[in-house]
């Protein structure tokens, strides 16, 4: 596997923030109560990723080991605050909505974690594609929690997109489920955790499928080598 496409598998599934490292899970647990707000978060926390990856990149060969930490905690911090300005300039509902957990993408274990352990290391264009498939790969997390938390919760998919996209969303929002009057628990940190057990579920079982298909594979070789040398010629 090449290092660019082991790069991108990282991120999307084999150490995906949210459902391998765990972390993150504060945010992830508190704001996917909807669609609209899952994806909000996800792509602010994008934003943040790639940027300090960049950055972080970038200066690597500069920065001494004994402010390494706190410069890439600066650097965090002021995409986090640009991030934060720009939904107030463009999604100002939508940051009200997310709050407090805008501002703590600083504090995001995951973001600081890629920072120190892959851009520092690395040259800027593999470190610009980590953060970005380690930011997918959180985000589609986010927005499949938020869908299933949305549909059990509220009966709907894609309300209040209007937030995020404006008028250009007015009629994406789908009734799943006619005169439904919900189900609050799935709206509540509970249902969060129980839905991301679910998704943490049902990744380890295609994993370990996977696995098995891949480990049955190598035998089915290894017994077709035997054979051959049994039949072949010996000189």
């Amino acid at each position: 596997m090449t290092d660019m496409k082991k790069i991108v598998v990282d991120g999307l599934w084999k150490n995906n923030p949210a459902t391998v490292q765990l972390l993150g899970l504060c945010p992830l647990l508190a704001v996917t109560g909807s669609v609209v707000n899952a994806l909000g978060l996800g792509l602010a926390t994008i934003l943040v990723l790639v940027g300090s990856n960049l950055s972080v990149s970038l200066i690597r060969n500069y920065v001494s080991e004994a402010v390494r930490l706190p410069a890439f905690v600066m650097i965090i911090a002021s995409f986090t605050t640009s991030v934060e300005l720009l939904m107030q300039a463009f999604t100002y509902e939508l940051y009200q909505i997310l709050g407090i957990f805008i501002p703590l993408i600083v504090t995001n274990c995951s973001i600081l974690g890629r920072a120190d352990a892959f851009a520092c290391k690395n040259p800027v264009l593999p470190s610009v594609i980590d953060g970005l498939m380690m930011g997918l790969g959180f985000t589609a997390v986010l927005v499949l929690l938020g869908a299933m938390r949305e549909i059990i919760g509220l009966g709907t998919l894609f309300s209040n997109m209007t937030l995020l996209f404006g008028s250009l969303a007015e009629n994406w929002t789908i009734i799943v489920f006619e005169d439904y009057k919900g189900m609050l628990f799935a709206i509540l940190p509970p249902g969060a955790f129980i839905g991301l057990g679910i998704i943490i579920a049902v990744k380890n079982i295609i994993d370990a499928k996977v696995k098995e298909r891949e480990d049955a594979n190598k035998e089915h070789v290894v017994a077709g080598s035997k054979r051959a040398r049994v039949t072949g010629t010996i000189s």
